[in-house]
């Protein structure tokens, strides 16, 4: 069966309907694909950390993570969402299985910046693909909060977007980005459109001249080095259209694929 990686983010999961985890429990039961949901939770740990009055940056779109903001990011991730995560697919008639990546050393990770100019964020340096099998193989689904660990115990904040891209190279799956838009967007003589197919060049232009931004800097970077490190393929697509990932799935064109090809415009 394909492994589909799904990466959620914090952002969309609120507002997912009911039929986007009942698409995918039934594409788990009738073995179109073998998926795997990988969480993130910026919004909620946003609300932690306001409540608690601590202050929380981002430098391209990572958070600046310090022992305080790390314990919030792993109890707010690791707890509340991914169970909430396993809960949905359990009432859409599906059966789960909630991880961090610290367990089990699913998720090995090492610094991202040397310097420490980011605090305790942390890549993905190995992925434990065998228990991801061993659970695929007993018919459930995976769910896993992006928190790491390195040989000597200490735990790091990874982007979701970066630890999915990892999961899906570890496995040679298809990399989806589920989002809460059609895809990569841009005004052109005054209208949104969505481009259907972005090439690295194209990627790189765009986030130069500030039409990519934010929080998709991270999710189109992760798009990329995951299709160099492997992955068949990488998507965004909406998330609150759930027949989207079946229409994917069926070969037909939605989202935004990421290529390594040559540019095409919309």
């Amino acid at each position: 069966m394909k492994r589909v990686i799904l990466k959620v983010g914090g952002s969309v999961l609120a507002k997912l309907p009911k039929n986007f985890y009942r698409t995918v429990v039934a594409l788990k039961n009738a073995n179109i694909c073998d998926p795997i949901i990988v969480h993130g939770g910026g919004p909620e740990i946003n609300q932690v950390l306001t409540k608690s009055h601590v202050e929380s940056t981002f430098v391209e779109g990572l958070r600046v993570t310090t022992k305080e903001i790390l314990h919030v990011a792993e109890m707010v991730m690791s707890g509340s969402i991914n169970k909430q995560v396993v809960t949905n697919l359990k009432k859409a008639g599906g059966e789960a299985v909630g991880l961090s990546g610290v367990d089990g050393s699913l998720l090995e990770a090492t610094p991202v910046d040397s310097s420490g100019n980011l605090g305790f964020v942390g890549r993905v340096s190995k992925v434990n693909e065998s228990l991801l099998t061993l659970i695929m193989k007993q018919g459930m689904i995976p769910v896993i909060s992006p928190i790491g660990m390195d040989d000597s115990g200490q735990h790091y904040n990874i982007n979701g977007d970066m630890a999915a891209s990892a999961v899906a190279s570890a496995l040679k799956g298809k990399l989806v980005f589920v989002s809460d838009i059609p895809g990569v967007m841009e005004i052109v003589d005054g209208n949104p459109i969505v481009h259907k197919k972005l090439a690295e060049q194209e990627i790189y232009k765009m986030i130069d001249s500030g039409v990519i931004y934010g929080g998709m800097i991270p999710k189109v970077r992760s798009a990329m080095n995951a299709l160099s490190a492997g992955v068949e393929e990488s998507m965004i697509i909406n998330g609150l259209t759930p027949t989207d990932l079946k229409e994917y799935l069926e070969g037909n064109e939605v989202g935004t694929k990421i290529t390594t090809g040559e540019v095409r415009h919309v």
